[in-house]
């Protein structure tokens, strides 16, 4: 090491891209616990939906940072990053090595990017106006809104992720200044992390594809039906809607559509989120790419993360 930074393994990528065994088999070999970064995973309740992994999967190797609140809490990037650097210090303390195993780029960059969140301004008023526009004009109302003033911000999100458009716009309203510019200039602060970023894709984009829609339809398979329906049973089909994978389900139970239109769409939108997951993590030019399919095996690729990240260890990377 070159430094008294904390070394920081990151496995990120498109939902679907194998990030789960990856980051447990890398921990199994460095002595490692996996600190999520999914912020679906954050929600207790949403187990198969949100592809928490099982106890098949997990190996016992500790994970962090998943089921932290029920569905009707709020939750902001700032209250993630908490969390996962106190995993992160705890983990670091007890001699482990921290592995970051997610998707959410958000979080992924808030935390490795050392981003101070100041208490920024918020008004109920102006909130409660924006909320009235997006009933009265719909949610793609709003996105555009947010898209006019911080385009960067509104292409990370979806139009139907209401809380964080409205607060992009809030922001810029009391502030004059962008969410974007503000989390630039709280970035001028060094990362305390030795970074090892390895991203997971495939060359072949239909082969991703594929993967998330046999995906969907074991998550079917595996009981996620029964899933949707206990959470309306608890009444949290309101809250959890902006989840992939349940917003859809909830209107099939409502009659709205049947149940293969349901799974048709959880597709499309997977693939969807996908590619708005991949032009997030393009950006970063730290991140090792590392296409699945490019591999003979697993043993192949998990080799190739291995040496990247004892390179890191080692002080070796460039």
């Amino acid at each position: 090491m070159h430094s008294k930074k904390i070394p920081l393994v990151c496995v990120i990528g498109p939902t679907a891209s194998g990030k789960t065994k990856l980051s447990v088999e890398l921990a199994k070999l460095f002595r490692g616990e996996v600190v999520s970064a999914d912020s679906m995973q954050i929600y207790q309740y949403m187990t198969i939906g949100t592809a928490k992994p099982t106890a098949e999967e997990i190996c016992g190797i500790p994970h962090h940072c998943i089921d932290l609140i029920t569905p009707d809490s709020t939750f902001s990037v700032a209250e993630y990053v908490e969390h996962a650097r106190a995993a992160i210090t705890e983990i670091t303390t007890r001699g482990k090595l921290p592995i970051l195993a997610g998707g959410t780029g958000l979080y992924v960059s808030s935390l490795v990017d050392n981003i101070k969140f100041t208490p920024t301004s918020s008004s109920e008023a102006l909130r409660s106006e924006l909320k009235a526009l997006g009933e009265e004009h719909g949610n793609e109302y709003l996105w555009k809104m947010l898209h006019e003033i911080d385009p960067e911000l509104a292409q990370t999100l979806h139009p139907n992720n209401q809380g964080r458009v409205i607060r992009g716009i809030e922001i810029y309203r009391l502030t004059s200044t962008t969410m974007t510019e503000h989390q630039r200039l709280s970035r001028l602060q060094e990362s305390p992390y030795e970074l090892c970023m390895l991203g997971l894709n495939y060359s072949n984009r239909q082969t991703l594809y594929d993967r998330i829609d046999l995906r969907v339809d074991l998550m079917l398979q595996h009981g996620l039906l029964d899933e949707v329906r206990a959470l309306a049973e608890r009444g949290y089909s309101k809250t959890s809607v902006q989840a992939i994978g349940y917003k859809e389900f909830f209107d099939y139970l409502d009659g709205k559509m049947s149940l293969q239109e349901a799974a048709e769409c959880v597709k499309l939108e997977s693939r969807r989120y996908a590619k708005r997951q991949l032009t997030w993590f393009r950006r970063d030019k730290r991140i090792h790419w590392l296409n699945v399919d490019e591999y003979d095996n697993f043993d192949q690729l998990l080799a190739k993360a291995s040496k990247l990240i004892r390179e890191m260890m080692e002080g070796d990377s460039p």
